[in-house]
């Protein structure tokens, strides 16, 4: 090989080492790197003529909602092209990888990888979720993804994951700052998260106070309730299924945190961001599934159930906005994607029971899977006036939900509701309509 071509290649390589955003895309023994992407902006839907924004930026994940990338871009009938190089450092003589593209995208995006069109979803759809597998062997490789907004939200993200041998290993970025800023330090695969550093440095060359480190995993886990549990001094924070779940971001002794979570199965990122102001450094996390197996639930006696599929349940809202999914009790349940606020057209339903004046517990059946929302809000009509119950649907699963109890009138105004309408990102939990329950007390 000319000795100029390969000084020009080393220094390429050194560059993207040195300027890189190590994403979650990552393995045993191997050093991938990610230069930051350079994005182009048009405002027409056909990337056509000169682009009227250019810019670079560090992560491809925008959650634009009904407004603008940015200052001069219409916040509908826009399009834009990101690239990026992808330099995968394999060990000498090992396979090529296979990796995992996920594009996830409201309006149309397609994603091309070395030359391939590996994603194709070139047409208007509201947020959905795209992927596609590839063998990537040492060296670079383009990255260019596509996209265009039509109308209404607007959000696109693309990441990869690793997913052979090894891939179980968390991806650490090291901070020689407490505050996660600006480029790494040190990054490297770390087989768990269970460091007790006391008061010395993870690793030379990083200071022994004033400190962070971001970890990044994806976990293949099957359907079910989980329990993660968080031990740090001082500060950590993570996030389950893109949902921040613990919280504590400030500076203490050694704390335990636990928080649940429904899981609904699958490739599930988990995210935890920790730092270390001064004295002892401690940082773990491990997690167990807490609700085994199941069991098909058991009304109360006496109880009047309403289900999805009885006379008693109405909806209404988006026609297309609504899923059925043959499972949950009685063998079906309906489900939606959550509103970020009350919007026209958001999907909503009411159980109407039949009653006898009196007293009763109202209960909600809240299924196993399609429920990744933690602020359900059950709003209960009875003959106090109306309250309002938010249920964590996702630390739930397969069991009845008490609502409290209220006295009912016994009329057409006794009832239960819920909307999709959770304040939550836009379109980024599911909520199940199942079954309520009303069980006589007095």
């Amino acid at each position: 090989m000319d000795r100029k071509v390969l000084l020009t290649g080393l220094l390429l390589a050194l560059a993207l080492t040195l300027l890189g955003n190590p994403l979650p895309a990552h393995g045993l023994g191997f050093h991938p790197t990610v230069s930051y992407w350079q994005a182009s902006y048009w405002n027409n839907t056909e990337l056509a003529g000169d682009p009227v924004l250019q810019r670079t930026e560090m992560y491809l994940e925008h959650y634009w909602g009904e407004g603008s990338p940015a200052t001069g871009i219409n916040p509908d009938y826009f399009s834009a092209r990101w690239t990026c190089d992808f330099y995968l450092e394999l060990p000498p003589l090992n396979p090529p990888s296979p990796y995992r593209f996920i594009a996830m995208s409201d309006d149309g995006i397609r994603v091309w990888v070395d030359g391939e069109l590996i994603i194709d979803a070139w047409y208007d759809h509201p947020a959905q979720t795209f992927t596609a597998e590839k063998l990537l062997g040492s060296g670079h490789h383009p990255i260019v993804v596509e996209y265009y907004e039509r109308t209404g939200q607007a959000m696109v993200l693309v990441r990869w994951d690793y997913i052979g041998p090894g891939a179980m290993d968390w991806w650490g970025e090291y901070y020689a700052n407490p505050t996660l800023s600006g480029t790494p330090a040190l990054t490297r695969n770390d087989v768990q998260i269970n460091f007790d550093w006391g008061q010395g440095a993870p690793v030379p060359g990083l200071p022994a106070d004033d400190f962070s480190v971001r970890w990044t995993r994806s976990l293949d886990l099957p359907a079910g309730t989980y329990r993660f549990t968080m031990t740090v001094d001082d500060g950590g924070r993570l996030w389950v299924n893109n949902q921040l779940l613990l919280d504590a971001w400030r500076e203490q002794p050694a704390t335990t945190y636990a928080g649940d979570i429904y899981l609904p199965g699958g490739l599930i990122p988990v995210k935890m961001e920790y730092y270390e102001r001064s004295g002892q450094a401690v940082a773990r996390l491990s997690w167990q599934r807490i609700d085994g197996t199941p069991s098909p639930p058991t009304p109360a006696p006496g109880a009047i159930i309403v289900d999805d599929q009885d006379p008693g349940f109405v909806k209404g809202g988006s026609p297309s906005g609504w899923r059925i999914a043959y499972e949950g009790y009685n063998g079906r349940l309906l489900w939606t994607r959550n509103n970020d606020r009350v919007r026209a057209n958001y999907n909503w339903a009411r159980w109407y029971p039949r009653l006898q004046p009196g007293w009763y517990e109202v209960m909600v059946y809240i299924p196993d899977r399609y429920t990744t929302t933690a602020k359900a809000r059950y709003w209960i009509s009875h003959a106090g006036g109306f309250t309002l119950r938010v249920v964590n649907q996702s630390a739930n699963g397969g069991r009845w939900v008490s609502l409290g109890t209220y006295r009912f009138r016994g009329t057409r105004d006794d009832y239960v509701s819920l909307a999709d309408v959770t304040f939550e990102p836009y379109r980024s939990r599911l909520i199940a309509f199942d079954a309520v329950m009303w069980v006589p007390k007095r």
